[in-house]
Order: structure tokens, then sequence, then C-alpha cells
């Protein structure tokens, strides 16, 4: 295996879209398993800066995750909050009941490795918007979990 020349950070401004609303804070990424070619799961280093987090708390009914804290401090928010300090790390099997995001409260930046699986398809759950994503290749589109369409700005 050669050794994987990582891109430069990427640096966004998160998840605000007309289905979700407001974003998720400023962060940025290193996507290193596209850097590496992997096609079977995929490997990132996030940064969140102070006040963001690294998504609207979800699920998947297919995929895993994991995370493992690299540097600083964020807070797991699931059904309780949980604080993770470097060295520490978290996962959801696919189907998990947990819906789950990360939030960083400090005065620092946090640095954490995220491994998840690349299905083309999936279905996330979003329960604090009652909104469900179904991926099926390219295609996505967000219903109520009742199977009723999303329309924008819902």
């Amino acid at each position: 295996m050669p050794k994987i020349d990582p891109p430069a950070w990427r640096e966004g401004e998160g998840g605000g879209n007309a289905v979700f609303g407001a974003g998720n804070g400023p962060y940025a990424d290193v996507p290193l398993g596209d850097a590496a070619g992997l096609t079977q799961f995929g490997v990132r280093l996030e940064r969140l800066a102070p006040g963001s987090r690294s998504s609207y708390r979800h699920r998947h009914e297919t995929e895993d995750e994991f995370v493992y804290l690299l540097s600083g401090e964020l807070l797991l928010i699931e059904d309780e909050e949980t604080l993770l300090r470097a060295g520490d790390a978290a996962a959801w099997s696919a189907g998990a009941p947990v819906a789950h995001c990360l939030e960083n409260r400090s005065s620092s930046d946090a640095t954490v490795l995220v491994v998840g699986a690349r299905r083309p398809s999936d279905r996330v759950h979003y329960p604090d918007h009652d909104i469900v994503m179904h991926r099926d290749g390219t295609d996505c589109r967000f219903t109520r979990p009742d199977g009723s369409p999303v329309s924008s700005g819902s």
C-alpha cells in the first residue's frame, strides 16, 4: 500500500439548506479515503470550530459509523450528552436506533477521525427535524417518517 499524500483541508460552512434550515457552523475536512481511492468505506479528518456541530442529529439504517477524537473536546449528543476527549471513540452500527452528532462547546478547535460505510442506498433519520433522507445512488429525496413528502422550507 503506497503512502497517502493527504489533500489540503477543505474549509466550509456545514449543513444549511432549504430542507433543514440553518447550518451547523464552520468546519474543515480532509477526505483521506478519497485520496487513497477507497470505495467500500470513507475515512476523513474533520475539524470543528468552537460552536460547530458535525451534522444534524441523525442515524443510518444501512451504514456503520465510527469516530475517534484526535484533539480537543466534543460533546456527543444522543438521547443524553457525553463529553469526549482526545483518545475517546464512539461507534454506531447500521440500524442502531440512537441518533447522534458531535458539538464543539469548548473554546478551541477539535479534530476527529471519521470512518463510515459508503453504501449506495441508505435511509438517514433526523428525529429533531422529523425528516428521513432516502439516498439511492445519486438520487436523494426527503420525506416525513410516515412517507409524506417534505417541501423546501418546511
